[in-house]
């Protein structure tokens, strides 16, 4: 594997205790989002090849958890899911080291056709909605069913629709 892609599954499986990489099937899917990340850095031929296998793994595996992330969404290691299913990622979203998101969690576009950036360190709680080419800042947590339409500064809380600042956070967001 890459080494790039490696280190950032690793990062991710630290972020699970030994027993959630058994159970949680939310694992499953950043496995099969690190193959389809690995996929790209072989040789053409080779790509070629093992791309209809990770097509068909990621329908499985999109399928079975509920889980959405297309290889071509720019994620840092770290990654952890809570409570796996319903996440959906546009293929064009970037997300930083270390974030943590809900069950329920929407990446995805507006209007404008413009992507979602997530800094590193940032938690998103179930079901919130992250639209359109919004920058949400370092450390921030977006509270449960929140809909963020517009940038976040780092290190606040937000809620509520559309989502506005409920407050100040002062230790970093991933745990």
């Amino acid at each position: 594997m890459d080494g790039s892609v490696l280190a950032d599954f690793r990062a991710d499986l630290r972020r699970y205790t030994r027993s959630e990489l058994l159970t949680e099937p939310s694992i499953w899917a950043i496995a099969m989002y690190r193959f389809g990340r690995w996929t790209d850095t072989l040789p053409p031929l080779l790509r070629r090849a093992l791309y209809p296998v990770y097509g068909v793994l990621h329908l499985i595996i999109s399928l079975l958890t509920g889980i959405s992330i297309p290889k071509t969404v720019d994620i840092g290691g770290g990654l952890r899911i809570f409570h796996f299913g319903g996440i959906i990622m546009h293929p064009g979203v970037r997300i930083g080291r270390n974030v943590t998101l809900g069950h329920g969690v929407t990446l995805g576009v507006r209007e404008d056709g413009r992507t979602p950036v997530v800094e590193d360190d940032v938690v998103l709680s179930a079901y919130a909605q992250i639209l359109g080419g919004v920058r949400v800042g370092r450390g921030a947590k977006v509270g449960a069913m929140a809909v963020v339409i517009d940038d976040v500064p780092e290190q606040v809380s937000v809620a509520g629709i559309p989502a506005r600042i409920v407050g100040r956070r002062t230790a970093p967001a991933a745990a």
